[in-house]
């Protein structure tokens, strides 16, 4: 009695424990207010790549006067006919063009490639055909889906798919940590096609954002989630209790800020856009957007950033099972303690 009396923890123990583990969420709190509102509080054109269409005096003063008054937020081309400019927002090379006239100047946009962006060159070119006093005619050249109307679903797959994702990290790290690694790698396949699956079935029949190309859909979502998976299984040899938070700043603080799902890189500051060129999130919602809407555009280049992201996942979890191979085997008590915080954080 007197033994188990002793070793029974006081209550400062149990208040410094405590206090340890709520370090957790409150860098959390602080990481993704610093993410989200650092990225989309205050969306401002960053070098926003936008055209004026047409040859001659008139329209190279138009488009001398729009840098001017632009300066970096822009970068204003000119493109010699509406043909050219269409063809360059279905590649997403701009993100819209200007056509002056003096009876019925146009603005062409692809709203499927961002709403925002769409909306921002709108904005920037509505007050320059008031000047010439004639309405602004705004033809759109790649709506999305009528169930999608604003485009941004694309963005909200990737929270649930990201979701599905981390948040099996926790219980495939904690719980089975006593499985040989062989073992959780197998589970990782597993869960991220199930993941995918319901992926793929928010996309499809639920909600209906991809009318066509549905296979597609799954396999980069399968494509993703593995990554995911594989690296948070990975890290967590290393890791253990912080890897839940490792695993909010990779995928959701850096990872949905910088996909482009509601803002393109043109409309953020150069440290989100230079992510945006990487992050497999982007890689996600921008492949998944060429592969519906632009004719698999770039779509190579995304896919290919998203099997890059599952290669570093496969090479840590090899390196985390060579490192498992040679550590001591770590005590049993630890695990069931360790599952319940990563649980009660990662929802």
């Amino acid at each position: 009695m007197s033994a188990t009396a002793e070793s029974a923890p006081g209550p400062r123990d149990t208040l410094r424990h405590v206090l340890l583990h709520l370090v957790t969420p409150l860098l959390m709190c602080l990481g993704m207010g610093l993410a989200y509102m650092g990225a989309f509080v205050t969306p401002e054109p960053n070098h926003l790549p936008v055209a004026v269409v047409g040859s001659g005096p008139a329209a190279d003063s138009v488009a001398q006067g729009v840098r001017a008054a632009a300066g970096d937020a822009l970068d204003v081309r000119s493109l010699p006919d509406r043909g050219e400019a269409v063809d360059a927002l279905r590649s997403l090379d701009i993100a819209g063009a200007y056509i002056p006239d003096a009876k019925a100047p146009e603005l062409v946009v692809a709203s499927a490639g961002s709403d925002m962006s769409a909306m921002a060159v709108q904005k920037i070119f509505t007050p320059l055909a008031a000047e010439q006093g004639a309405p602004l005619k705004v033809t759109d050249v790649a709506k999305p889906v009528a169930d999608d109307p604003t485009g941004q679903g694309l963005f909200f797959l990737l929270v649930a798919v990201s979701i599905g994702s981390y948040a099996s990290v926790a219980v495939l790290g904690a719980a089975g940590a006593e499985l040989r690694m062989r073992a959780r790698a197998g589970l990782v396949v597993g869960v991220s096609f199930a993941v995918s699956l319901i992926g793929a079935a928010l996309a499809g029949p639920i909600f209906h954002l991809a009318h066509h190309g549905l296979w597609g859909v799954w396999a980069m979502a399968w494509l993703y989630s593995a990554g995911v998976l594989f690296i948070g299984v990975g890290l967590h040899t290393f890791l253990k209790r912080w890897t839940t938070l490792t695993m909010m700043v990779l995928f959701v603080m850096l990872n949905f800020t910088t996909s482009g799902g509601l803002f393109r890189p043109e409309l953020q500051s150069g440290f989100f856009g230079s992510l945006h060129s990487f992050w497999n999130g982007a890689g996600f919602v921008e492949g998944i957007r060429a592969h519906l809407y632009f004719g698999g555009h770039d779509l190579p280049a995304h896919v290919g950033t998203l099997i890059a992201w599952l290669a570093i996942g496969l090479l840590a979890v090899a390196v985390a099972a060579l490192w498992e191979r040679r550590r001591p085997v770590a005590p049993a008590t630890e695990p069931a303690e360790e599952e319940e915080m990563e649980e009660s954080v990662a929802v």
